[in-house]
């Protein structure tokens, strides 16, 4: 699979920075709002790391937060979160935008925590906890719509973030949801929390907000307004909507059920023209509103003057920048004008959708014209997003999104689109996922696709032959036929050219052509380095690197880890696959060099990146896991040597035929068979199940819920905390990520 060099800067003007910056921007208190001032000052005085605000919607938690924002002497960073930031990665990526903004010497941030393969848990959130430690200044740092974020991975990296709060700083989150993060800190007493009865109106607010509609409101109106509404704010405000527009003396509040808004939000509608109606309805499939963007929706002009209307009449009409061009509909009006929109025009829905997805596509931003697809019929176009949009959002580290865009998609859609299907099978391969990665593959294998794909392959047979050929399920001779595929019709100027070319250096290598093998790899490190394909360089490079180092030529060694790992730190490609490979060629150049240390911190990266590493990529996880072995046992550490050799056999068992790589194995297994001091070094290193749990350490999550996120059982869960525990030698949770910190298995 061909990885797209990461854009390390984007043009000023893209959408996506457009939205990012909407994102990042704390909306202007509107004038007349209810000030929330005693509440705030109580929140900021607290000496807790969270603040968390918790009530149903229409309770004024953005209102609350956009207040404290604008009040607070200390630096401010704000997010207003949404349904597609449900992705570790990019939730990270976001947090640490914010923490840009707040603090522009971090500017190197966001690239550290979205490297390619990046591991969301074990390093990019310490990372981004470790800044928060060294801030230059005390800060408050807002989330809002904190909801939005479904995935229990969200939370597990938000624990592990929040962790790095320091004294006199405050992560500060709405949610009309429980926030899992609040009632693991309230325990220790680090937390405030802000819920509905907080939020609840006295009858003085209920006086503004009637004044600003300019209705007359005598205290004992007041205090049934409050009574009726339960002091809810939007009922409240809705509440002088129909008082200003009953346009008589005797007007009541109807319904004393504040989760009643049907009849409310009917009352405001009804007061807008039939125009002004449908725009309404139409314009609430859209999680943010742009006059081109509505204007394209609608098949009208004059979408910035209706918006600017609507936010000078409608208070549920928010704007989300200065310049008054994106807003969003207050959350509970969005809801009931979808419903009026299923209810009036319920044929219109998709096209709506469609006609969203073609301005975002047409505006450069086919992820979120992705999300408006994935809500029609139009399978055949989804496909041909995803197809597109796979590699660069993995490679983003947003493996999460890539994963929900397949589910979405279902398998009866991907298993009608094969070449689909090996996409897919490359996010197994690559995401250390070999069930997935397997079931795919097979798919792949049985089906039949005689059109052109688009992912750029040449053909569906040459991108199922490149997936085969680096999976080996069935030895090297089949390996190379499958090789011979790929090269024959991926012509030179294919963006998947380097791919097969590593596939057919691969082949020959297990079938011992060294020097045809060499020869294939080193042009496909150049044709990789020319496309930007920054896997095949690392992987090219570190296998020339480790074939001179057996001819004696250190020289050309040295130039060729200098470049592999280059690539890797350019790229943050730490917990990557091909990375391992890497790590131990450097690990033995430097032992040939006589640094000690650099041979330790080289074995460590190497250790700590090999889950990635797995059967489904067996050349690579065995050649690794050998260069690894034969550095530990040089470095007289025989237990891990030993460990390593056993993880060799396991992959072997499930690929045997690895060609002359098997010999090479048992050559050294037979080193280490004739070694009569037996086990020697500083004990069993992690094994890679025990490097997956060790990042789940950091978080608040239970033995039994460390074991739901890892899908095993609690059992397995307590003792492979146990070997932890004795491998790492302490004995509790803290002391285990100190020590894995320390020594490099934890962080960045």
């Amino acid at each position: 699979m061909t990885e797209s060099r990461p854009a390390r800067a984007r043009p000023a003007a893209g959408l996506d920075d457009v939205l990012l910056d909407v994102k990042l921007s704390a909306p202007q208190m509107r004038p007349g709002m209810v000030s929330r001032a005693p509440i705030i000052e109580v929140a900021r005085a607290s000496p807790v790391r969270a603040a968390g605000i918790t009530a149903p919607a229409g309770y004024g938690k953005s209102t609350l937060l956009c207040e404290w924002a604008a009040t607070e002497d200390r630096v401010v960073g704000w997010v207003s979160l949404d349904p597609l930031d449900d992705d570790p990665g990019i939730l990270l990526a976001v947090l640490a935008s914010a923490y840009v903004r707040m603090f522009p010497a971090w500017a190197g941030l966001v690239a550290d925590v979205s490297g390619v393969g990046v591991s969301a848990l074990g390093r990019a959130a310490p990372v981004i906890a470790s800044a928060f430690r060294r801030s230059p200044a005390p800060f408050v740092l807002m989330l809002d719509d904190l909801h939005d974020l479904q995935a229990p991975a969200c939370h597990d990296v938000l624990s592990v973030v929040i962790s790095g709060m320091p004294v006199g700083s405050q992560l500060v989150t709405a949610s009309r949801a429980e926030q899992p993060h609040l009632s693991r800190m309230r325990a220790s007493g680090d937390a405030l929390e802000l819920l509905a009865a907080d939020l609840a109106l006295e009858p003085g607010g209920a006086e503004q907000i009637f004044s600003r509609s300019e209705v007359p409101l005598t205290e004992t109106q007041a205090a049934l307004v409050i009574e009726r509404t339960e002091g809810w704010p939007a009922g409240v405000q809705l509440a002088a909507m129909i008082a200003r527009d009953a346009q008589q003396d005797d007007w009541t509040v109807s319904g004393n059920d504040r989760y009643v808004a049907d009849y409310l939000y009917r009352e405001s509608l009804s007061q807008q023209d039939q125009s002004t109606q449908r725009f309404l309805r139409r314009t609430a499939v859209l999680d943010r509103l742009h006059a081109p963007l509505c204007d394209a929706l609608l098949a009208e002009s004059g979408g910035q003057d209706r918006l600017q209307a609507l936010e000078a009449s409608n208070s549920f009409l928010i704007p989300l920048d200065r310049r008054r061009e994106w807003y969003r509909y207050h959350s509970l009006f969005r809801e009931f004008l979808l419903g009026e929109l299923r209810r009036v025009e319920p044929d219109a829905v998709m096209g709506l959708h469609l006609r969203a997805a073609d301005w975002y596509e047409a505006n450069g931003a086919p992820a979120m014209a992705l999300e408006h697809l994935l809500n029609t019929s139009e399978r055949d176009r989804c496909v041909q997003l995803i197809t597109q949009l796979v590699q660069v959002t993995y490679s983003a580290g947003q493996l999460s999104t890539v994963r929900r865009w397949l589910a979405a998609l279902g398998g009866d859609t991907i298993s009608a689109h094969p070449p689909l299907a090996v996409l897919a099978g490359w996010i197994g391969v690559l995401g250390g996922a070999p069930v997935e990665a397997l079931r795919w593959a097979a798919l792949a294998d049985e089906a039949v696709y005689d059109q052109v794909p688009v992912d750029g392959t040449a053909s569906f047979e040459s991108s199922r032959a490149m997936l085969r050929t680096l999976m080996c399920p069935a030895g090297p001779e089949r390996m190379m036929r499958d090789a011979d595929v790929a090269m024959a019709q991926e012509p030179a100027w294919s963006a998947w050219r380097d791919t097969a070319l590593t596939g057919s250096a691969e082949a020959h290598l297990l079938a011992g052509d060294v020097d045809r093998a060499a020869a294939l790899f080193s042009e496909a490190a150049v044709v990789g380095g020319e496309i930007g394909n920054i896997d095949t360089v690392v992987n090219a490079e570190s296998v020339l690197a480790l074939l001179a180092m057996e001819r004696g030529q250190w020289g050309e060694a040295r130039d060729r880890v200098a470049r592999a790992v280059g690539v890797v730190d350019e790229y943050r490609m730490y917990d990557y696959a091909a990375s391992v490979l890497a790590f131990a060629a450097a690990a033995r150049l430097a032992l040939h060099d006589g640094a000690l240390e650099q041979v330790d911190l080289q074995l460590t990266r190497g250790m700590r990146a090999r889950p990635s590493c797995t059967y489904v990529l067996p050349s690579l996880a065995t050649r690794s896991r050998l260069q690894l072995a034969r550095v530990f046992w040089a470095r007289g550490d025989h237990t891990t040597a030993r460990h390593l050799l056993r993880e060799i056999d396991d992959i072997l068992v499930h690929v045997p035929n690895l060609g002359v790589l098997v010999d090479q194995v048992n050559d050294f297994r037979k080193v280490v068979a004739a070694d009569a001091r037996g086990v020697t070094g500083r004990g069993p290193p992690l094994t890679p199940a025990e490097l997956r749990l060790l990042p789940y350490l950091q978080t608040h999550l239970t033995i039994g819920e460390i074991g739901e996120r890892l899908y095993v059982s609690r059992n397995t869960v307590s003792s492979e905390v146990a070997s932890i525990y004795r491998k790492l030698g302490v004995s509790s949770r803290n002391e285990a990520v100190k020590q894995a910190t320390v020594i490099g298995l934890l962080g960045g």
